[in-house]
């Protein structure tokens, strides 16, 4: 189904208002155009009646700031009326691109500023809106997300603290561990999976592969991506294997154990192509170690596929792998800061997430069930029967 033809069954929760911050402009722009365009095609005998007021506009983007003080303090303010309003409030607090001035040094923001950004804004709507959501990619200290030890629990205190200000649903991609929801049991907490569009991407970048289990293979790079990886290769058919990070804990080196090899577990892989699946490429250590290991392994093609291309040593590295002939191709999608550098490499491929996210919006302002959307089967094996009839 054409998403512009969708019918509309229930009236909107109120007039939609997007409030992409300023680490999210440019996806926020992209979401935006989607919706103006739907919305403005999309054929109802109810677009006008009081009910549907502000439904289609030229425009969903609020207009919000968060300047900073000389001395680093920041405030949010919001240039217009949303009392009544469904807002959605989008941010990427991997966005290490944005500064400011602090005392007159250069500031870069951390997910911390970025985080406190959000709050600010959100204390700006002054409790008018109808509904307030955050739509927030990499989820802000996902990755503390355990107690282990004398530790803080990060992510499920910024939860709780969204929650006491007034937030109803939490829209994030591929948590780290999606169990931190438990610490907000009773508001909407989605964790999206990007498996569909990651597909696409493959086949429209590589246009002969042979997607059966005799020649292709999904990789899970360690224990903790298991689920996903086992997903992935249920969907497209595909055996699946699994590396394990043997660590020396005698020793910690930069706040870890170092990781002594990648053993792995799964059927031969000699000749077939392989798919590297995991959440985020970070320093990229560990999932070039794993593409290093399938190549001595003799598999043919590497894939990469990572919802969140971090890359926080630089991309010299993946050149260097690039160029040996150790990786193929990467994945990774612009749901978080993307450098210009990273967007020029001839084996880099940005997985645009925008319509996705439009889709989720507009069906969360309906009040509609996101089921569908989430559950991303029907439409991929589409995908594939067209790709092995040679029409896509």
């Amino acid at each position: 189904m054409i998403y512009e033809e969708k019918t509309i069954e229930t009236i909107p929760v109120g007039p939609l208002g997007l409030i992409p911050l300023k680490s999210c402009a440019a996806l926020g722009e992209k979401v935006n155009e989607h919706l103006v365009e739907w919305r403005r095609e999309r054929q109802s005998e109810y677009k006008s009646t009081i009910a549907f007021t502000g439904y289609q506009r030229d425009n969903y983007i609020i207009d919000a700031q968060t300047p900073r003080f000389g001395s680093g303090e920041g405030k949010g303010t919001i240039e217009e009326s949303v009392r009544g309003d469904d807002l959605y409030f989008m941010v990427d607090i991997c966005n290490y691109s944005l500064t400011y001035s602090l005392s007159g040094m250069v500031n870069h923001m951390s997910p911390d500023d970025h985080f406190q950004d959000l709050k600010r804004v959100i204390a700006a709507a002054a409790g008018k809106a109808r509904r307030i959501n955050v739509i927030m990619p990499f989820l802000y200290e996902g990755r503390q997300h355990k107690r282990s030890g004398r530790e803080s629990l990060d992510c499920a205190m910024a939860l709780q603290e969204l929650v006491s200000m007034g937030v109803e649903n939490i829209i994030t991609f591929d948590a780290h561990d999606p169990r931190v929801q438990n610490a907000i049991p009773l508001k909407g907490f989605e964790t999206v999976q990007p498996i569909y569009q990651f597909i696409k991407s493959l086949l429209k970048t590589e246009k002969n592969l042979q997607i059966d289990s005799d020649h292709m293979m999904v990789i899970s790079p360690d224990e903790g991506g298991m689920k996903r990886a086992i997903f992935f290769a249920n969907v497209l058919g595909l055996d699946m294997g699994m590396f394990y990070k043997r660590r020396d804990y005698t020793q910690i080196i930069n706040g870890r154990n170092p990781i002594v090899a990648h053993e792995f577990l799964g059927t031969d892989i000699e000749g077939k192509d392989v798919v590297i699946i995991d959440d985020m490429i970070s320093s990229g250590e560990s999932m070039l170690d794993v593409a290093k290991e399938l190549k001595r392994r003799k598999a043919s093609k590497v894939f990469i596929f990572s919802t969140f291309g971090l890359f926080t040593n630089g991309l010299a590295k993946f050149d260097e792998y690039y160029q040996n002939g150790l990786i193929d191709r990467i994945f990774t999608t612009n749901l978080v800061y993307q450098t210009p550098e990273l967007l020029t490499k001839p084996y880099y491929t940005s997985v645009d997430m925008s319509k996705y996210i439009a889709l989720i919006i507009d069906n969360l302002n309906h009040d509609d069930s996101l089921s569908e959307l989430l559950n991303p089967t029907k439409r991929i094996n589409r995908i594939l029967e067209k790709y092995r009839n040679g029409e896509y």
